[in-house]
């Protein structure tokens, strides 16, 4: 009760108003009753208000999380190269040989692939992803793997290597010490590894030798797309835009592009208005989706996935086939010819399980598999029943399964 009167005085400015401490008490005085008549309905709205803002803010994005403006693309680049300074774990073929010849005649050294028996040199495919808007001098990471049938590039060193655009261009070059993050090691026959020993990384390991070309927007409009297009997502970005820049200033044009006219304020600023559009908080509408790895047991299930009133039951059938094998041997006195023999004993033992047998009626799929995963279903279960679920009609979601 106090803190309503707290904010009740600070809200009507009491304070400033009043000259003198006995004009305070009657003002509360004549204010109490109304205090106490509309505190159940402020505290209950307070509340209301306090969950309905956390319940969004939970489901609130930043526009540059779920979307990227037209223009900042990602680049490939790739480059074939020498991995040198391996301790005998590198390739011997012909290919490579000639690689090795090519780079001693670049460097004045002329010698024919035939004379080379090099096991410490492996070939490599080196590959890089070029950022939105790069610039000449960047460095970037490169990743290394092996080509041919090389054991390991542990400990080795990529010598000078191009790497080539769709295009047929350079764009960047690398070079440098590969890390693989892991081991090779052993002998006598024993050996332990760690990680994959024929593919390694380069932290910046190249350096962008060009700029690309990139346009953001065409002077008038900008175009966000949406990582996961959706109607009502694409929808929402542009109502969020619309009420900080003014009304028309965005409009979706599908589910997957929000085009947005710049303001004549930022007509010189662009980046600056890209910024500020990218700050912009925005309710994400999550599909329901279930999504299923059958070859690790691994399920993921949203927020939103729903069933509709369903039986379930499961049951596990078991079937065991044991063989024993006896020696039969003839008996004394046995006629001429009888020869000892194993003769095979099967068994076969058929055994299934009580089904369990639960009903659920509208509950959201989280409880339904807690419930099962009481019951003591297995992962592979549980997807055999998803799908089952999901045939049914049952099942209120989309069922990815990769």
């Amino acid at each position: 009760m106090a803190v309503l009167m707290g904010v009740f005085l600070e809200k009507f400015n009491l304070d400033q108003e009043m000259k003198g401490a006995g004009m305070k008490r009657t003002v509360l005085k004549k204010a109490l009753p109304l205090i106490e008549k509309i505190s159940l309905p402020i505290v209950l709205l307070s509340m209301l208000l306090f969950f309905l803002s956390f319940s969004r803010a939970a489901l609130a994005e930043r526009i540059e999380d779920i979307a990227t403006f037209q223009g900042m693309t990602e680049n490939q680049v790739v480059g074939y190269g020498l991995a040198v300074g391996l301790d005998g774990t590198g390739d011997t073929g012909n290919a490579t040989m000639e690689a090795i010849a090519n780079v001693l005649e670049r460097m004045g050294l002329t010698v024919s692939p035939t004379d080379i028996r090099a096991k410490d040199t492996a070939a490599v495919i080196v590959t890089a992803t070029l950022p939105p808007f790069p610039k000449a001098g960047m460095k970037i990471d490169v990743n290394v793997s092996a080509l041919a049938d090389a054991k390991s590039i542990q400990g080795g060193t990529l010598l000078l290597t191009p790497l080539y655009g769709p295009d047929g261009k350079v764009y960047a070059l690398a070079q440098g010490p590969v890390s693989i993050g892991g081991f090779v090691g052993g002998g006598g026959g024993t050996s332990i590894q760690k990680n994959h020993p024929t593919a390694g990384r380069i932290p910046e390991g190249a350096i962008i030798q060009k700029n690309l070309p990139f346009t953001l927007g065409n002077g008038s409009t900008l175009k966000l797309f949406l990582n996961n297009p959706d109607f009502t997502t694409a929808a929402g970005i542009a109502k969020s835009i619309n009420r900080s820049f003014g009304p028309d200033c965005a409009q979706a044009a599908d589910p997957s592009t929000v085009t947005i006219n710049i303001p004549a304020a930022y007509a010189d600023r662009v980046v600056d208005f890209a910024g500020l559009v990218g700050q912009l908080d925005v309710s994400v509408d999550e599909p329901a989706k279930v999504v299923i790895n059958e070859r690790t047991g691994t399920v993921i299930i949203g927020q939103n996935v729903r069933i509709a009133p369903v039986a379930i039951a499961n049951g596990n059938l078991t079937v065991e086939i044991k063989t024993t094998y006896n020696v039969s041997q003839p008996p004394p006195f046995a006629p001429a010819g009888s020869q000892t023999v194993v003769v095979p004993n099967t068994n076969v033992k058929v055994q299934e399980q009580k089904a369990s047998l639960m009903e659920a009626s509208g509950s959201t799929l989280g409880e339904v598999v807690s419930a099962l995963n009481s019951l003591g279903v297995t992962p592979r279960d549980l997807i055999s029943i998803m799908q089952a679920l999901k045939a049914a009609g049952a099942l209120r979601a989309d069922l990815e399964i990769i």
